[in-house]
């Protein structure tokens, strides 16, 4: 089998899909910093390297770039980026578009879309898989989803909405038997229109590809089903090609699972073939893994193996990479190595660098693990009540509770306090306006929002630190030869354009997540 991916980032879910037998066509990425990590670990090329010693990349192509050298483009802010037509900017895309099969190209799908349109001959290299008997199998991919995010703005105008739009632009010029498009949870939540309507975005998503020829089923899943180790909810869009879905239905039994799953979806493609974008609201349901019926549907079908799994904890995720008291790797660390046994193995495990934090934050994370191991909400409000000077005294309940804990003192040992006046004047000493932040629980899976330092502190009392890079990279199952390029973090205005190691990590699809997709589509194939 083969695939393309956009939107690549940093190659979670390529990697899910090499494992399960599908071969690079291409990929695309807009971020040179994301792009460093793809090009690291897909093809062994690095791009620091190569800038510092002033060579050329054999596997990475710039679509357009305002730079000549490798040295500056790998910090350029890619939304300035020229057109992919603009003789004034320097493009390193071949003569010979045979020379693109298997590689990274770098820049926007915008302007990749807009290259389709003026070269007929590369369009037909795509659709072909550069020459493949097959044909091309999977066009797959996640387009960045911060306007969609339940944490974001929620802005229905972001240019960032019109990517899924330029997703099936893309679709419909290579005419893959099978589209796969992974997005955050938000994209199901309606928007406000100005005049006061909903916008459904992933209905109008999903109108579109049934509009350039595809049946598109939908999910709302959770990637803690597929055993990582991170409560993550994401909606999945499975687009077959009507042709490709005549065939592979005639193997459907009557009255199946898989039957079912892709009646009303098939009902809906002909709908939107015979009124196109007409189409209102209603047409279409989403199969939900929280909903019973929908899960026991998923459960007995093609995407059993979206659900299958055991759950994951974070301690049986991160237990062995402790500075302190490190225990051996769980059963669950040496699964997901010998998964990913095909990249390079390394002696060290790297990106696992632990970052300084000072003795307040440090006071401040052991609060934080007692109030997750705590979790309740009535008692969180109070103490943040105290730490935001709104308050003067805890609930009785809240003390009562709180006095049964130790807490980091100034002198570095673990103590408890004897009388709410002193853990009150405790509290007050560590003012906080954040309460996003908050201590992992060990025995449970991750929460969703977990994509920079500060989203989140160790479970451990002996670790009053944020994560590593690498110690989220586990979370999100990334195997432990997975290596992270370019800068660790970033933070300011640049934060707008750069995508460091945590944001890679935090934006990428779970590598087991997309094993799991991609086995699932591999019996659609």
């Amino acid at each position: 089998m083969n695939h393309i991916e956009l939107f690549a980032g940093c190659g979670g879910l390529s990697l899910g899909l090499k494992h399960c037998g599908y071969e690079l066509t291409m990929a695309n990425e807009l971020s040179p910093m994301a792009a460093e990590s793809f090009a690291y670990n897909f093809f062994g090329e690095n791009l620091e390297e190569l800038a510092r010693t002033e060579r050329t990349p054999a596997h990475t192509f710039w679509i357009n770039s305002r730079f000549d050298n490798l040295r500056q483009r790998l910090r350029e802010n890619p939304f300035d980026y020229p057109s992919y037509d603009d003789s004034a900017g320097y493009s390193d895309l071949p003569n010979n578009w045979d020379e693109l099969n298997g590689k990274l190209v770098v820049g926007s799908i915008v302007e990749l879309n807009k290259l389709l349109d003026a070269n007929p001959l590369l369009v037909e290299k795509l659709q072909t898989s550069f020459g493949h008997e097959r044909g091309l199998d999977l066009v797959s991919g996640g387009p960045p989803c911060q306007s969609f995010s339940m944490a974001g703005l929620r802005e229905q105008n972001s240019d960032k909405n019109t990517l899924p739009w330029e997703f099936a632009k893309f679709v419909q010029y290579t005419q893959p038997k099978i589209a796969l498009l992974e997005n955050v949870t938000g994209i199901l939540r309606p928007f406000k229109s100005e005049d006061g309507t909903q916008f459904h975005a992933w209905y109008e998503v999903a109108k579109a590809f049934a509009g350039i020829g595809y049946v598109p089923l939908c999910l709302h899943i959770n990637a803690r089903f597929a055993g990582i180790a991170q409560n993550r909810p994401r909606f999945i869009m499975i687009a077959v090609r009507a042709d490709h879905y005549e065939i592979v239905s005639n193997g459907f039994e009557p009255d199946s699972s898989n039957a079912q799953l892709f009646t009303q979806p098939y009902e809906f493609y002909e709908l939107v073939q015979n009124e196109g974008s007409t189409v209102e609201f209603g047409h279409l349901d989403y199969f939900d893994v929280k909903n019973a019926n929908d899960r026991e549907l998923i459960e007995n079908s093609f995407l059993a193996g979206l659900i299958n799994h055991n759950p994951v904890s974070v301690d049986q995720a991160l237990d062995d990479l402790k500075r302190n008291h490190p225990e051996p790797p769980s059963e669950f660390v040496e699964n997901l190595n010998a998964i990913f046994d095909r990249l390079p193995m390394r002696n060290q495990i790297e990106n696992h660098e632990f970052r300084q934090n000072g003795e307040v934050v440090q006071r401040r994370f052991r609060l934080y693990q007692v109030l997750a191991d705590i979790d309740e909400r009535a008692i969180t409000k109070s103490v943040f009540a105290v730490l935001r000077s709104e308050a003067e005294h805890l609930t009785g309940h809240a003390w009562n509770i709180c006095s049964q804990y130790h807490y980091l003192q100034l002198d570095g040992t673990l103590q408890h306090f004897e009388t709410e006046e002193a853990f009150v004047e405790y509290l007050k000493a560590h003012p906080t306006k954040k309460q996003t932040q908050k201590a992992l629980i060990a025995g449970s899976p991750a929460p969703a929002a977990l994509s920079i330092p500060d989203d989140a502190c160790h479970y451990d009392e002996h670790e009053l630190r944020v994560l590593t890079v690498r110690e989220m990279a586990r979370i999100q199952s990334f195997p432990d030869n997975f290596v992270f390029r370019s800068k660790v973090t970033t933070g300011g205005q640049m934060r707008k354009f750069e995508v460091p190691q945590y944001t890679q990590v935090g934006n990428a699809v779970p590598p087991l997540l997309g094993l799991r997709l991609g086995e699932c589509i591999a019996n659609l194939l």
